[in-house]
C-alpha cells in the first residue's frame, strides 16, 4: 500500500507551513498550521499538518499530531517588528508550496480541512478528490504580500469569489484586509460564515445577512501572537459540532482571549480553559 493512503485518518487536517518566528527571544515555532493543530487537538480532535519545513527548529512543540513536511532548504520565516506605529512584519524566507498531491489519501475526507496559508503557499480550492464534511478558511496568506526587502503588506485577494462561496466559513481580520471596511462587506456577501478578529475588541460575525458583536474580556496582553489562529480553530471546531455560529464565535472569543495572557505556543487552550469557556457560552 502507499504510505500516503496507509496514515491513520484525521479529524482536523491543517493545510500551510509551519513559521519559524524571530522574536527579540529567539527563533520559535509559529505559523497558523502550528497554532491551529495544537488548538485543534486540545479540542478533542485528531490532528494532522500538510506543511514544509526545513528543519531548523524541532517539531516537538508539536506532539500527537502527524505532520506531513514538504523537504525544504529554509523555512517559511517572519520577523515582526514594533515601532510607535505599530507592527512591520517581514518575510525572510519562504518554503516550496504544497501540492495537495502530497496530502494523504484518507485525510482528503478529513471531518475538518483547514486551509491556513501564510504566504501564498497552498491554493484557494480543493482538488476534486477532496470530500471533507466542513472547509475552513483563514486566507490571511494568500492577502498579503511582500517586496524585495521582505517587508510585508495587504493586498487585494483577486478571485477570491469561488474560495469563498465553497468553504463552511472563514475567518479574517481587520488587518488583513488593510482595515478596509469595503472589502470585508464584499467578502460577507459571498461567504457563508465570515468571522472578523478585531484584537482586545473581540471579533464579528456576518451570517444569513445579520451581524453580531462578541466582546472579550479584558485580559492582561502578553503576546498576541496566534490569537487570531486559535480564535479560528475554536470556531471552526465549535460551528462544525453545533452547527450554531453566534455560539461558536461567543466560545471563540473567550479562548482567544485567554491566550494573549501567555507567550508563543503556551497561548494554546488549556482544559480548564475549555470548560469554562463552554460555561460562559451557555
Amino acid at each position: 500500500m502507499n504510505k500516503l493512503q496507509s496514515i491513520d485518518l484525521v479529524d482536523y487536517l491543517v493545510i500551510g507551513h509551519l513559521a519559524c518566528d524571530i522574536t527579540v527571544g529567539g527563533s520559535r515555532l509559529g505559523g497558523t498550521a502550528a497554532y491551529s493543530a495544537l488548538t485543534a487537538r486540545a479540542l478533542g480532535m485528531r490532528t494532522g499538518v500538510v506543511t514544509a519545513w526545513a528543519g531548523k527548529l524541532p517539531l516537538d512543540k508539536l506532539p500527537g499530531i502527524t505532520v506531513i513536511s514538504i523537504p525544504a532548504d529554509q523555512s517559511t520565516t517572519f520577523e515582526n517588528v514594533y515601532n510607535a506605529e505599530g507592527r512591520i512584519q517581514y518575510l525572510h524566507h519562504h518554503a516550496p508550496r504544497i501540492s495537495f498531491e502530497h496530502v494523504p489519501q484518507n485525510w482528503k475526507r478529513s471531518s475538518i480541512i483547514h486551509l491556513g496559508p501564510i504566504a501564498q503557499e497552498v491554493n484557494p480550492t480543493l482538488d476534486d478528490g477532496f470530500s471533507p464534511t466542513f472547509l475552513a478558511l483563514t486566507p490571511q496568506g494568500w492577502m498579503r504580500k511582500w517586496d524585495d526587502k521582505g517587508r510585508v503588506s495587504a493586498c487585494l485577494w483577486e478571485e477570491k469569489e469561488s474560495a469563498l462561496a465553497a468553504a463552511g466559513a472563514i475567518v479574517i481580520s481587520g488587518e488583513d484586509v488593510g482595515g478596509d471596511e469595503d472589502e470585508i462587506e464584499r467578502m460577507a456577501l459571498a461567504s457563508k460564515v465570515l468571522a472578523v478578529t478585531e484584537g482586545p475588541a473581540g471579533a464579528r460575525l456576518y451570517w444569513h445577512n445579520d451581524l453580531r458583536r462578541f466582546r472579550a474580556p479584558v485580559k492582561k496582553e502578553v503576546d498576541a501572537t496566534g490569537a487570531g489562529d486559535i480564535f479560528a480553530t475554536a470556531f471552526f471546531v465549535r460551528l462544525f459540532v453545533t452547527r450554531d455560529p453566534w455560539e461558536a464565535a461567543r466560545f471563540a472569543t473567550q479562548l482567544a482571549a485567554i491566550s494573549v495572557t501567555r507567550d508563543g505556543l503556551d497561548a494554546i487552550p488549556r482544559q480548564d480553559e475549555i470548560r469554562s469557556s463552554l460555561m460562559e457560552v451557555f
